[in-house]
């Protein structure tokens, strides 16, 4: 799982897809769910690096 994160918050997704202008996120059915423009994506992170305690970890 990944984690895009975005100024407005997070959305997770199972991959994703670079293309010209953004990432194209999909979920665990290979189901499109966003496109994100590389100026809204502040970060794309592997889940994995999130523990049960989600405090900051910036």
């Amino acid at each position: 799982m990944y984690r895009a994160i975005l100024p407005e918050g997070q959305i997770e997704c199972e991959r994703y897809d670079h293309t010209e202008n953004g990432v194209e996120l999909y979920d665990d059915d290979d189901e499109f769910i966003a496109f994100v423009p590389y100026e809204n994506l502040r970060a794309l992170a592997d889940a994995s690096i999130y523990t049960e305690d989600e405090r900051s970890i910036m």
